[in-house]
């Protein structure tokens, strides 16, 4: 065997113990979860990995896999998501459900930073939150990590807030709605598509209504989801060290700095525009719908495996009590707008 050969070899026998873990993780995951599908298989996956992970498989020979199954599968899992994707989407809800959505985000974005940092979190993890509040949860979070310099422990404590936050008002929101809007199909969609952090949130609480208004979430879950390569965009221009402006990016010497978009930022979009075109087959485009489905569950268990209790019991309350104010100010805003532009 040649040198390129043993290192490949060692490399995959470095990585097998976590990763297999995580599909394990995964696995028992996704079996919950289609028990009890008002709470899904990610919030599972992320608590048993967490158990897991600080517990009986707190273990060094676990860190390269875990750490493979956390970065690469999720990026491999966001690349996927593109080729489910249509573009046309975006017009399918009219010019007041698409103002909707845009002054939705951007209201998410600008409340999410903003109680962030009175709470005290750092730049980066506020910026974390941001993105997962306002565009899709764990896979958002994990494309702009590596755009904001943002560590591990950051990612790791802010995808479990943001689903924690994300499952208490998957259940809340249809409560809501019925007393609110009496489940019309417009402004019920529009409320839980809007502001529901993941696309299986929106799915299950859709289904608490009906099939209708399940469709229609998942239209406004969709363009949100298509609207990552702006946030992404956005994020790599804004300054994510704690002193100067938000905008103002330099180095110490003064020179601004260039963030690139990562590749699998690229990869979400031109396989959307692909897949808008109406060449890719049907078949193939469920079928990188259930890969990424099935990579983003294994990436959480990682992730899972990697949020140290130590961090939970000192940043946690905290934390929670920042899911928890952000997810208020979503819902009063979604509120707001949807009485001005949904009609």
């Amino acid at each position: 065997m040649n040198e390129i050969g043993k290192r490949a070899a060692a490399r995959v026998k470095a990585v097998l113990p976590g990763f297999a873990v995580c599909v394990a993780i995964a696995i028992i995951a996704k079996l919950i979860g289609n028990l009890l599908p008002s709470v899904g298989a990610a919030t599972f996956a992320i608590a048993l990995g967490i158990l897991a992970g600080n517990t009986f498989l707190n273990k060094p020979v676990m860190e390269v896999g875990t750490k493979f199954s956390e970065s690469r599968l999720l990026e491999y899992s966001i690349v996927l998501m593109g080729a489910t994707l249509h573009l046309t989407d975006v017009v399918s809800v009219g010019a007041g459900g698409l103002s909707f959505i845009l002054l939705q985000m951007a209201a998410t974005i600008a409340a999410a930073y903003f109680i962030g940092r009175k709470l005290g979190f750092t730049r980066k993890f506020s910026m974390l939150m941001c993105a997962g509040n306002a565009v899709c949860g764990s896979s958002a979070i994990g494309s702009v990590t590596p755009i904001v310099g943002a560590d591990s422990k950051d990612k790791g404590l802010s995808i479990t807030i943001v689903n924690v936050t994300g499952t208490v008002l998957m259940v809340l929101l249809p409560v809501l709605t019925g007393l609110f809007y009496q489940h019309q199909t417009l402004p019920t969609s529009a409320m839980i598509g809007g502001t529901l952090q993941s696309i299986g949130q929106v799915v299950a609480s859709g289904m608490f209504v009906g099939s209708e208004v399940t469709e229609m979430a998942t239209v406004f879950k969709i363009i949100r989801i298509i609207f990552l390569v702006l946030v992404a965009l956005l994020f790599s221009r804004m300054n994510t060290q704690e002193s100067g402006g938000v905008f103002s990016k330099r180095q110490q010497g003064g020179a601004k700095v260039k963030t690139g978009i990562p590749w699998f930022i690229i990869g979400f979009f031109l396989l959307s525009v692909v897949n808008s075109t109406g060449i890719v087959p049907a078949p193939v485009s469920n079928a990188a719908h259930f890969i990424s489905g099935q990579f983003e569950i294994i990436a959480l268990a990682a992730i899972g495996m990697r949020v140290k209790f130590k961090t939970l019991v000192s940043e946690g309350p905290k934390a929670m009590l920042y899911g928890g104010l952000v997810g208020v100010s979503q819902v009063a805003v979604a509120f707001c707008l949807i009485a001005l532009l949904i009609r």
